[in-house]
């Protein structure tokens, strides 16, 4: 008896414990992380046939003016992501580029790989580009590509948040630094190019300024439209969303037919 009593009083005490413990609140549904801000431009959605075509690497003495004599015929505006040591050499093609409607964009000094340099270098390569630049045409440039498209994403940040310029990379590469020859680069723009792509080429390689009289031609025959960069990202609209497939009505079981007494 004196044991049972025991057992009593220690049941008591932990039952009082228990109920003044408050109730549990429900667990709440954990929050999905909000979308990362998106810091790189390959395409746009547009509503209407407008690409941009860009050249990287330039300017280069003897081809790049070549090219503006064509685009200059075809009253096509593009561009041009200049690399700052020959920005520097010569001025005086960065300043016809915009006497004739192109833009003008920041492609380093040199053309290193930025991801693998220090965030004080790439800094280095970013300005010292950009005052090369405003030199030659009186105002900074706005849009950056890195060489290779290769920066990380710390780069990128600090690149727009405190530099100021959007990074733009691509959507269609004919790999015309290869030299696979004019007729190859042409077919490869030609077949990946839709509305608002960005198409990647380089004006220091001979082919590649070889292939654009046919490219040009086809694009326009295809009913493209040419702006440059910023004016594809001021096209810009809202991707429409999916339309949802239409339903099938239910089948209505047909009604049974009573069999009929045999004769």
């Amino acid at each position: 008896m004196l044991r049972k009593f025991r057992v009593l009083l220690f049941l008591i005490p932990a039952t009082v414990l228990w109920a003044q413990q408050p109730p549990s609140s429900p667990t709440k549904p954990k929050t999905p992380p909000a979308p990362e801000p998106k810091t790189a431009v390959s395409a746009v959605h547009v509503d209407g046939p407008y690409i941009a075509l860009t050249f990287d690497d330039g300017p280069h003495q003897k081809l790049t003016p070549r090219l503006l004599d064509l685009l200059a015929e075809h009253r096509i505006h593009v561009t041009f992501f200049v690399v700052g040591e020959n920005a520097a050499e010569h001025p005086e093609i960065l300043q016809r580029a915009v006497r004739e409607g192109h833009e003008i964009g920041n492609h380093s000094w040199s053309h290193p790989n930025l991801a693998k340099m220090s965030d004080e270098n790439v800094r280095s390569q970013i300005k010292r580009t950009e005052e090369a630049i405003t030199s030659a045409i009186g105002s900074r440039p706005t849009l950056l590509r890195p060489p290779y498209g290769s920066v990380t994403a710390h780069q990128k940040h600090f690149i727009h948040d405190e530099l100021g310029y959007e990074i733009i990379l691509w959507e269609v590469d004919p790999l015309d630094w290869k030299n696979p020859g004019p007729n190859v680069v042409s077919s490869r723009i030609l077949k990946e190019t839709h509305p608002g792509s960005i198409v990647l080429a380089h004006d220091i390689h001979a082919q590649t300024i070889q292939a654009m009289p046919a490219t040009l031609t086809e694009l326009e025959a295809k009913g493209f439209k040419f702006v440059t960069v910023s004016e594809l990202l001021k096209l810009q609209t809202p991707i429409p969303p999916p339309t949802p497939k239409p339903v099938a009505p239910a089948a209505t079981p047909s009604p049974s037919v009573a069999a009929s007494p045999s004769t």
